[in-house]
């Protein structure tokens, strides 16, 4: 209820106002039932512009990070996110994160639509980098579709290092479900996994325009490649 009130009454007409997002390929969008929605991932406001343009509520993997805060802000984050039904993810790897993605996974077994960022980080400079296997392993694991989606100029609004956002148009196209029968007899293959995600980014890739790059985000930004990828950070 908070979350279709908020969006209808509150955030909805303010980002709708300033922004003007447009969006192609809504109809790609199922009315019911479960589906990964996979996309590039260039600004923190990115997580704000997708639950605004797509219909149905979405569900991300967010970064357990926001519930750890102190004080008031602290406070402020942890009800904010559970109130909206965000999944914290651990990025640590190993089993903690295995943890995390099983929290996706009953999300979709649930019917739920469950936003993901496959890169796992925010792109350092615009480009598109490889996806790691969180998003692979969730969509054959569940069997649902998964639907590639391309955010345009939200690199504008609030790049890595700006806290108040830019007024800058904003875009979103929406790919055709994509699905992965044929991988599904072997869902824990890592080399099944890693064939999916880069079918998977390679069509972000065409949706979105942008240059790829065959090394994790988190290497270029030298924090390491750990995690399986997925939350906005």
């Amino acid at each position: 209820m908070f979350y279709r009130n908020a969006k209808r009454f509150v955030v909805g007409p303010a980002v709708n106002t300033v922004f003007r997002p447009w969006v192609k390929g809504l109809d790609n969008i199922p009315s019911e039932g479960a589906a990964i929605l996979a996309s590039n991932h260039m600004s923190f406001s990115d997580s704000v512009f997708i639950p605004v343009v797509v219909p149905r509520p979405v569900r991300f993997l967010a970064k357990n990070d926001y519930w750890k805060g102190r004080g008031f802000a602290g406070k402020w984050n942890r009800w904010f996110f559970d109130i909206t039904g965000q999944i914290p993810m651990d990025r640590s790897g190993g089993a903690a994160s295995q943890n995390s993605l099983a929290a996706g996974e009953g999300a979709l077994r649930r019917g739920d639509l469950l936003g993901i960022y496959p890169e796992g980080t925010r792109s350092p400079d615009g480009r598109l980098y490889r996806g790691k296997l969180g998003v692979a392993q969730l969509a054959l694991r569940t069997q649902v579709p998964v639907i590639p989606m391309a955010l345009i100029g939200t690199d504008k609004v609030q790049p890595i290092d700006r806290t108040v956002p830019r007024i800058h148009r904003v875009g979103l196209i929406i790919g055709e479900p994509l699905h992965f029968d044929a991988y599904y007899p072997n869902a824990d293959d890592r080399f099944a996994q890693r064939a999916v995600t880069d079918k998977i980014m390679s069509q972000i890739m065409r949706l979105s325009g942008q240059q790829y790059v065959d090394m994790y985000a988190s290497v270029k930004k030298g924090t390491g490649a750990r995690g399986p990828g997925g939350p906005p950070s």
